[in-house]
């Protein structure tokens, strides 16, 4: 195609094999002068294989080198996966963030309470708004989700439409927020829907998902037959899931304590916003002694077992104000996000037995998801006929799931894109025509390195094998004088047969270094690199692992 014909692309860098850290890009231009829109700037959570990392973030080198011709971003909805990024990339990015008030007074209460967080340029919309943001124009939809304030995107170029759903469902009662706008959606399908970027998170299972109201019937049930304490634990974001909480407590006549900072931060902005209103104020967590037991329902975090937080503190008896005990009642109102059914389990088994009756949505219906089943996005599909399918937001096989779906549906092209593809969706025959950095960024205290970064894979090696740390003074002739500092480090006292490790590691040393000829022991890196050699191989053969070993020598 002639360069200077003027494409629209979709360049996702988060979000597409994978669930969470979503991040995508929309150009717009000829490839050497395209302008770029950013949509959503989301996080994920590590798992055990990178110990010690806090939290995943997408890797926006390509943004960075594309930042002048960065028109703007725009938030989606204010879940940490959409979101959580933002804080910590935008001075990388620098642009002007497009959100509904929800998620701006979010990022506002987390710049007050987070120091060196930054003072983002934040432009607040309304949902059904519409703005020019370069030559894009956006168009704010509202959809139902599992957050107030949710919205899929309709963005027009002179080149055609495209539709991204963010993150969705088709509720009937959502309880806070929108219903999703059925009669928007159909309006632009007759406009004419160029291609359609959806949720998949869903896509494997069939019918419709649960409705709010659904779960608020049961929790309502659940907390009135309750005789002692009740604990509640749910995502923090979940607004309507906490109204549904409290409306249940005052049917019971309980009070809600709240414990847990980022619940605190979500109730406060939700009040502001007026989704909480004709609810009384909760009470702080100093409450919990002085309420009777049948008086009181905690609203806690931690509900997916993060060992910070209020649940697992809780679970582990060391939290400073919450005890519980036999007759409370704990209900999950959540579900375990993929990587963290170990953690929660956990949580529930240590609740178990100190007495307590855990109810999770195995038991009863006290959660739903915020995300579309088939039937929904049979639905979608029927209101805004794409030409293109572009499924996202889902690991390989609920991409693939939903790209079969979707000619199933009728619909001319699937593009199975992953991150780093730059997907042409029009004018021409769509598909991928090139390649955007993309990886992820990894918080490491309060560092943010690459996933390439050798000091988190050489600490991943430690926690398998160990290490072995060795301190050698050797004189100018080439003798050892004293005795050698072993400090050994996650190894087994003893190896096979009742082999000594601490002998093992002495005997590899001196065996070693009493083998060297006089020359090499002055080679401090060659003395060096043979003992640490010896010391791997000594301890493999008693161990059948071989440890990090690391080897100083000092001139005596």
């Amino acid at each position: 195609m002639n360069e200077e014909v003027s494409e629209f692309v979709f360049a996702p860098l988060g979000g597409l094999g994978e669930i969470g850290m979503n991040a995508a890009l929309y150009g717009f231009g000829p490839p050497k002068t395209r302008k770029w829109l950013m949509v959503d700037c989301g996080l994920a959570f590590p798992g055990p294989e990178l110990p010690g990392v806090d939290l995943l973030m997408p890797d926006v080198t390509f943004v960075e080198k594309i930042r002048r011709d960065l028109v703007g971003l725009v938030i989606t909805h204010a879940h940490e996966d959409h979101i959580g990024a933002l804080s910590f990339l935008w001075p990388k990015l620098g642009c002007t963030v497009y959100a509904t008030r929800f998620a701006a007074s979010l990022l506002e209460a987390r710049r007050l309470q987070e120091a060196g967080s930054p003072n983002i340029k934040v432009v607040t919309v309304a949902t059904g708004q519409r703005l020019d943001i370069g030559p894009f124009d956006v168009e704010f939809v509202a959809v139902a989700h599992s957050i107030p304030e949710a919205n899929a995107l309709a963005i027009r170029t002179p080149a055609g439409l495209a539709i991204h759903t963010g993150d969705w469902k088709i509720d009937p009662e959502p309880g806070v927020g929108h219903r999703i706008d059925a009669a928007r959606l159909t309006a632009l399908g007759d406009e004419g829907v160029d291609a359609l970027i959806c949720d998949s998170t869903n896509i494997l299972r069939e019918g419709d998902s649960f409705s709010e109201s659904d779960v608020a019937q049961t929790l309502r049930k659940l907390i009135g037959d309750a005789e002692q304490r009740v604990l509640v634990t749910t995502f923090a974001s979940n607004v309507a899931r906490i109204r549904a909480v409290a409306e249940a407590a005052q049917a019971a006549g309980r009070s809600v304590v709240i414990a847990g900072r980022a619940m605190e931060r979500v109730i406060q902005v939700s009040r502001e916003c007026g989704f909480l209103d004709g609810l009384p104020p909760f009470l702080s967590l100093d409450m919990f002694t002085a309420l009777p037991r049948d008086k009181i329902v905690v609203l806690a975090t931690g509900s997916q077992g993060e060992p910070r937080a209020a649940m697992a503190r809780v679970a582990e008896k060391e939290h400073p104000v919450i005890k519980l005990a036999s007759g409370d009642t704990v209900i999950f109102s959540s579900r375990a996000i993929p990587g963290n059914t170990r953690e929660v389990h956990r949580v529930v088994n240590k609740l178990c037995d100190q007495g307590v009756e855990v109810i999770t949505d195995h038991d009863h219906l006290v959660h739903c998801s915020g995300h579309p089943r088939r039937g929904e996005v049979a639905q979608l599909y029927d209101w805004v006929r794409p030409r293109i399918s572009v499924p996202a937001h889902g690991e390989g096989h609920h991409l693939s799931v939903h790209a079969a779906f979707a000619r199933g549906k009728g619909v001319e092209t699937t593009i199975g894109a992953r991150n780093g593809d730059i997907v042409r969706l029009f004018p021409g025959a769509p598909a991928i025509v090139g390649k955007a950095p993309t990886g992820r960024l990894l918080k490491d205290g309060d560092v943010l390195v690459s996933e390439d970064d050798g000091a988190v894979r050489e600490r991943a090696r430690l926690s398998f094998s160990g290490v072995v740390s060795l301190a050698l003074a050797i004189d100018k002739r080439g003798d050892l004088v004293g005795d050698p500092d072993v400090l050994i480090s996650g190894l087994p006292k003893k190896g096979r047969d009742g082999a000594d490790m601490g002998e093992v590691v002495d005997d590899a040393i001196f065996r070693t270094f009493d083998n060297l000829p006089r020359q090499k022991r002055r080679d401090f890196d060659a003395a060096a690199t043979a003992v640490e050699r010896a010391v791997r191989a000594s301890v493999n053969a008693v161990w059948g692992k071989k440890p990090q070993v690391h080897v100083l020598i000092i001139e005596a």
